[in-house]
């Protein structure tokens, strides 16, 4: 690399670095700490744990009558979030509380023992440390024009990244005894080191979090870029809006009718259909999908007469669709298990590192500069 292109670029380096690398180690953290953000919640909340493992969960519509039991005010749509393992609660989501109208986002969370279908907490979104963290990492508490921030800091940190690996990049004859971590005698020598080494060895999944992180903050765009093949519109309303409440078909047997159409997935969620008759929504997860918790198959059931309004198989979108579908389960690591998820979880903190040895690298540099300029020159 010529010298004057070497300066620019490390310039670029040092100042974006600088200036925006607090930015990248909050954003850091606190993803570290939302990789495991529900074993974090119910350690914060013990009452929310379930006592004793259950064999079977109960039918999905007990678990609809006894939120409307337990809170018949709220007769719009509920998001049932079926338990992961027998030892979990289930999870309700109630999307437009009257007592949140106007925020961005902020439902009412509710679980309940799937022994018993007792309530066993009720929280507000953002009310909590792990949902409070998540709007920090995802919007910056400061609904959409957060987001947008946060999709460019991630197109900014990848920017980032590739000028230092292009600062780092060594002639090929020293290619591969630079990739050899040597500890060196001297503080220079370290703070150079560490800085490099964490650097190179984090960079792909450092790049894959900055670059899935922008993509989930712009997914309109992404899907552009991509060449995404659209998901099915969801269905507004229901052909049968004008039925009356008890003729409303149950969730178990809407279930029943989606499983027909995809018989080999897994319900994971179950949206009802409410006073207004909206359409009943399911995800499902087929087993080839990277992600359990949010996958990809949908299917909308008309709320009276039960019949499929509309699917969505994931497994037969095109290229740009399937790549899309992979970016949250690559970004908190649910793609590749405990594993994935635990190296994720480290990376967090690799700002950090990246962050505070660079800054003492920066200080090197000015008492280098400093000393240099004191030193008496010779004599003419």
């Amino acid at each position: 690399m010529a010298s004057p292109v070497r300066r620019i670029v490390l310039a670029l380096h040092f100042w974006s670095g600088l200036v925006v690398g607090l930015w990248f180690v909050l954003l850091g953290l606190t993803g570290s700490a939302l990789v495991f953000y529900l074993d974090i919640d119910r350690a914060l909340n013990p009452h929310t744990r379930v006592e004793h493992a259950v064999a079977a969960l109960p039918p999905v519509e007990s678990i609809h009558q006894a939120l409307r039991q337990t809170y018949p005010e709220r007769d719009g749509p509920w998001r049932i979030e079926l338990p992961l393992d027998q030892d979990t609660p289930v999870m309700a989501r109630y999307y437009h509380p009257a007592e949140r109208a106007g925020s961005y986002f902020a439902p009412l969370l509710v679980t309940l023992d799937p022994a018993t279908l007792q309530v066993t907490s009720k929280r507000f979104w953002g009310d909590t440390v792990v949902t409070w963290l998540f709007d920090l990492h995802y919007t910056l508490l400061s609904g959409k024009p957060g987001l947008v921030l946060v999709g460019l800091a991630g197109i900014l940190c990848f920017a980032v990244m590739v000028t230092g690996i292009q600062l780092w990049w060594p002639s090929k004859a020293r290619f591969w005894t630079a990739l050899r971590i040597v500890p060196r005698p001297g503080a220079v020598r370290r703070a150079y080191d560490m800085h490099c080494s964490s650097g190179v060895y984090w960079l792909p999944l450092l790049a894959v979090l900055a670059l899935t992180g922008s993509a989930l903050a712009f997914p309109e765009q992404t899907r552009t870029l991509l060449g995404s093949s659209p998901s099915a519109a969801a269905p507004m309303t229901s052909p049968s809006a004008t039925v009356h409440e008890h003729d409303t078909v149950s969730l178990d047997q809407a279930i029943a009718t989606a499983r027909a159409r995809f018989p080999d997935a897994e319900v994971r969620w179950v949206e009802t259909s409410g006073a207004a008759h909206t359409p009943i929504s399911l995800r499902m997860r087929q087993p080839s999908e990277p992600s359990r918790r949010f996958p990809q198959t949908r299917v909308w059931l008309d709320a009276g007469s039960g019949a499929i309004l509309a699917a969505h198989d994931p497994l037969a979108a095109n290229t740009g669709a399937r790549m899309s579908y992979w970016f949250h389960p690559l970004h908190n690591g649910e793609a590749f298990g405990i594993v994935g998820r635990a190296a994720v979880f480290l990376s967090g903190f690799v700002p950090l590192l990246l962050f505070v040895t660079g800054v003492i690298r920066w200080r090197h540099k000015v008492r280098a500069r400093a000393q240099a300029a004191r030193a008496p020159r010779p004599a003419m």
